[in-house]
């Protein structure tokens, strides 16, 4: 199956879920939550990714997270990411008790595309406090792409993860996997990169983005945003309308995507130096504002 072919199916199947300018969304993709070992990239940004989340559950945006959430290709089970970043997951939590969590899978979470998988391993977690099973994500569902879909005007907004554009990490995931947790995870410790990604690999990157481009002007200018090649894509009006929210595991920030009153805005959460001496984590806006309805309408 080519890449066309599996964007176009992703795209049939999609969760769809109805939006208007009063909505607030954000996206984050890649975050890659890991154990808190040595190879766990998102450990160094966990702080500023609880911080950032923290700010947007309390202004009341839905979440939706557009895969490789959690990193199981170096790990072997949710268990152990669990534990290490537990107030993530319970923040996590209280999104998806409200209704506002949306998870995609993508590549390095794929596991997570068989629902009886979730159920056994997300649903529930084990409180090593009170010795007792507790819930987490009851009903949980993961979905490989969403359509947001404008009421009033139409325009439809595509999110997948984006490796339906890259054969390997689609078709052969598992392989991907296997030479992960056997080769390049302990060459990680020592600062040996994985060169079958895309995120590391620029020319593997260019290709994607490359079939990501063709499949939209096969299809109408279809709004897409994708994450998986880490890097961040914000395209002006009247430019393929193909979006990347980057990552959250770019050295000391997280990029991602927010969608408030109508339009969209690339930012970016760092931690930032006051005179002084202190610390803070900042929200840094690195594109737009941009009106959605500045972008070629499809109607479904």
């Amino acid at each position: 199956m080519s890449s066309n072919s599996r964007l176009s199916r992703a795209y049939k199947n999609a969760h769809r879920i109805a939006f208007d300018n009063g909505s607030k969304y954000i996206l984050f993709s890649d975050c890659h939550r890991g154990d808190n070992s040595f190879s766990d990239e998102f450990a160094n940004n966990r702080n500023i990714y609880y911080h950032a989340l923290r700010h947007y559950y309390k202004e009341g945006f839905q979440y939706a997270e557009l895969g490789d959430g959690d990193e199981l290709w170096e790990n072997m089970n949710f268990a152990s990411l669990f534990e290490a970043h537990k107030n993530i997951y319970l923040l996590l939590q209280q999104f998806h008790k409200e209704g506002r969590l949306h998870l995609l899978w993508g590549n390095h979470d794929m596991v997570y595309k068989d629902p009886a998988y979730v159920e056994k391993h997300l649903s529930h977690y084990f409180d090593r406090i009170d010795s007792c099973e507790k819930e987490l994500f009851v009903g949980i569902r993961y979905h490989e792409a969403l359509v947001l879909q404008h009421q009033e005007t139409g325009q439809e907004l595509f999110l997948a993860h984006g490796h339906q554009a890259d054969w390997w990490n689609y078709t052969f995931w598992r392989w991907g996997r296997f030479l992960v947790r056997v080769l390049w995870k302990p060459l990680q410790v020592w600062g040996i990169a994985d060169p079958t990604s895309p995120a590391r690999n620029f020319k593997e990157l260019i290709k994607v983005e490359r079939r990501l481009k063709r499949w939209i002007l096969k299809n109408d200018l279809l709004f897409t945003i994708v994450g998986h090649t880490h890097r961040p894509r914000f395209p002006e009006p009247g430019d393929i309308p193909l979006f990347n929210d980057g990552s959250c595991v770019h050295p000391r920030s997280i990029t991602g995507l927010e969608i408030e009153n109508g339009a969209i805005a690339l930012i970016k959460w760092q931690i930032a130096t006051r005179e002084d001496g202190t610390l803070q984590v900042v929200r840094v806006l690195l594109e737009g504002p941009q009106k959605l309805a500045s972008y070629h309408l499809r109607r479904g």
